[in-house]
């Protein structure tokens, strides 16, 4: 570049250099599965010039994002627990009707329309279940939340009072 060519001066805006670093980052690693240590995660912020109180609540904020998406997978798991034991039942149900419209009649008549109705369920219980968007989802992950916290709740209370009982 010779003294006589203007500079171009270029501008982003924050989450524009969010996105170029996070993409920069993720060039840079040769190991996808390499780790940075406290240390180093404290260097690059004192060179984007980030205080360590902003590191600090940043770091609490993804811990806490993380601990949600970890519940969500737990609760997702349970979701998909539950269904196969629902599809289950629904097989072995439907599948002893046909056997008895089977055997009482010679053919197939009757348990074609329980096997329509009770299917078109299941089929409204997947969708159900495997939605993991929505305000309905939101609901049914809240409500398991405060059941599972609350379990939890009780079972240390149960046991402080187990162990008060064994002093």
């Amino acid at each position: 570049m010779t003294a006589s060519e203007p500079q171009i001066v270029r501008s982003y805006s924050q989450e524009d250099i969010q996105q170029i670093l996070q993409l920069a980052i993720a060039r840079q690693a040769d190991d996808p599965d390499k780790e940075f240590s406290y240390q180093e995660l404290l260097e690059i912020a004192a060179e984007l010039e980030i205080s360590v109180e902003t590191l600090r609540l940043a770091e609490n904020d993804w811990l806490v994002q993380q601990s949600d998406v970890q519940q969500r997978r737990v609760f997702d798991t349970y979701r998909r627990g539950k269904f196969k034991k629902r599809a289950g039942n629904y097989a072995i149900i439907n599948g002893f009707l046909i056997l008895v419209d089977l055997m009482a009649g010679g053919g197939l008549a009757w348990s074609l329309y329980t096997l329509l109705f009770s299917g078109s369920a299941v089929g409204l219980d997947a969708w159900n279940t495997f939605q993991s968007k929505g305000e309905d989802y939101e609901t049914a992950y809240q409500k398991w939340r405060r059941k599972h916290q609350i379990k939890k709740t009780i079972n240390s209370v149960v046991s402080k009072w187990f162990k008060a009982l064994q002093i």
